[in-house]
């Protein structure tokens, strides 16, 4: 299967898994098309000539999607785990040597990092050092993010989408209790979160199909 097919796939799975399993309940079926949504992407980033790192990141977010997908609290932790090295591969593809972020923006980042102690944290339990550690190892891959040239821009929008993507899912765990708006919020987390790696592929890919 050629890179832009595999991409086309992706893009199937993902809009599939948005529009008939985003907010349901476990199963194997919303398992398997939420892995393979990003799985397929990983497959097309060797024939975009994508770096090797961003090709890692995308492979251990399909791993990462998949323990999320499955029930239990061990499974959250693998999956947060996959996501978080997933992360550091990317920052270490992202950082530019020499480079420092933009003050404002990194300073804003800075300060949603920091704000989670007063409405994440408390509500996170037994989680909670494992929820604070990816809050940093994400924090990181963003301002290496932001140290991208001019010419990568579209892999900073989507670690942007990232970083949303994972602010609404802390939302929708361990904040909102209302049915109604954590559907939208399962929605929106999805659309945030695909298009975000579906960005940092093209963005950082050698040769983008578009």
């Amino acid at each position: 299967m050629t890179a832009p097919a595999l991409f086309i796939c992706a893009a199937f799975l993902a809009l599939l898994y948005e529009a008939a399993f985003c907010w349901r309940e476990t199963s194997w079926p919303k398992s398997l098309i939420k892995t393979g949504a990003v799985a397929a992407l990983a497959l097309a980033a060797p024939g975009f000539g994508a770096p090797t790192l961003i090709i890692a990141g995308l492979a251990l977010g399909a791993l990462g999607d998949f323990f999320l997908s499955r029930p239990g609290e061990k499974a959250f932790l693998a999956g947060m785990g996959a996501f978080a090295a997933g992360h550091l591969a990317y920052a270490a593809e992202f950082w530019v040597p020499g480079t420092l972020p933009p003050l404002y923006p990194a300073l804003v980042l800075l300060v949603l990092g920091a704000s989670t102690e007063l409405w994440l944290a408390p509500r996170t339990g037994a989680l909670r050092w494992p929820v604070r550690a990816y809050v940093v190892v994400i924090t990181l891959m963003a301002l290496a993010a932001m140290t991208l040239g001019p010419d990568r821009q579209i892999a900073l929008a989507g670690a942007v989408l990232f970083v949303a993507s994972d602010l609404l899912l802390s939302l929708d765990l361990f904040v909102v209790k209302s049915a109604a708006l954590n559907r939208l919020l399962s929605h929106a987390l999805w659309a945030a979160y695909w298009t975000g790696q579906a960005l940092i592929l093209l963005g950082m890919a050698a040769n983008p199909p578009f």
